[in-house]
């Protein structure tokens, strides 16, 4: 509200007079009876421009500093909206236990509950510092990093996570692609993008990577064959602590977090990604800047020849 009212002042402090200035600056132009009143009309019009310039550029900051207010409160509501649950859960089950009138057998489950809403919260609280940390340039390396092997670290990296239900992976990697970025962001970037396939898929997981390059682009392409991203849930599929509609009916654990992680250490690389969804087919495609200089590297290890990713 009082970002709308200094909007209000501005324009009525400095567009008002300056709509004045310009109908005296056409009106000496148009008489233009001396020297003296035509330069006076062109130094009016010069002014009046210098000030719609300034009440724009004015503008784009104020506008700019509303809509990073409006992200700082979503965000700080988001996080507090997170951490209240846990919270809770403990509030709860200490407050059980402080009645004294448990059972051994009771108290060992309370004990247990209160362990995993302890472990949830220090993930969301570390989830949320390192989320904050990848926002800042400043953390990442830069080096050269040939696509195979960074695809066959993500993959190891994924099948270390997901031992309780291995899942094969199907890669096609066009050999000698290089970027230079930060390789443990970046594995971590595909790590999520693989585990978030793996957990919304069903017993028959078809996941598969394809890295191939698009002019002066390297695309990765991440396909799965899981329930999708309803088509209200995309616009804001990237934004923190968001859950398509489809995620929490499936009562998937998770806090809306990894996809913002994905596009930030994308963005930060100059990067870009999209994605296509629908129920069957989801495929997230990442763009990064393509190194023409290095010479060519081998197809990783467990590369399929001749396939190709399902887009």
């Amino acid at each position: 509200m009082q970002l709308r009212r200094a909007q209000l002042v501005l324009m009525i402090a400095v567009l008002v007079p300056t709509v004045l200035m310009i109908g005296i600056g056409i009106l000496l132009l148009v008489l233009h009876s001396t020297t003296t009143t035509i330069v006076a009309g062109i130094l009016v019009l010069a002014l009046c421009l210098s000030g719609i310039t300034g009440f724009i550029l004015v503008s784009i900051f104020v506008g700019k500093g509303a809509s990073l207010v409006r992200v700082q409160n979503d965000f700080l509501s988001s996080v507090s909206h997170e951490l209240r649950t846990p919270l809770t859960s403990i509030r709860l089950l200490i407050e059980t236990l402080g009645t004294g009138k448990l059972e051994e057998a009771e108290k060992a489950q309370v004990l247990s509950l209160l362990g995993r809403e302890t472990d949830r919260l220090e993930k969301l609280v570390n989830r949320v510092l390192e989320l904050s940390k990848l926002e800042s340039s400043h953390v990442y390396a830069r080096e050269q990093i040939e696509i195979g092997s960074l695809v066959e670290q993500a993959i190891a990296a994924f099948d270390a996570a997901t031992l309780t239900r291995p899942t094969k992976i199907v890669t096609t990697i066009e050999p000698g692609l290089w970027i230079t970025g930060d390789r443990a962001t970046l594995i971590s970037a595909l790590v999520n993008l693989l585990t978030n396939a793996w957990k919304y898929t069903g017993d028959d997981k078809q996941i598969s990577i394809d890295a191939h390059a698009n002019g002066g682009w390297i695309e990765l392409a991440i396909h799965d064959n899981g329930v999708g991203i309803e088509r209200g849930d995309q616009s804001a599929i990237f934004e923190q602590f968001n859950r398509g509609t489809a995620a929490i009916k499936s009562g998937v654990p998770g806090v809306g977090l990894g996809l913002a992680f994905v596009r930030t250490i994308v963005h930060n690389h100059k990067g870009k990604i999209a994605f296509s969804s629908r129920p069957g087919d989801t495929t997230f495609r990442i763009r990064l800047k393509r190194r023409r200089d290095t010479s060519s590297a081998p197809v990783i290890s467990g590369s399929l020849p001749g396939e190709v990713a399902r887009s």
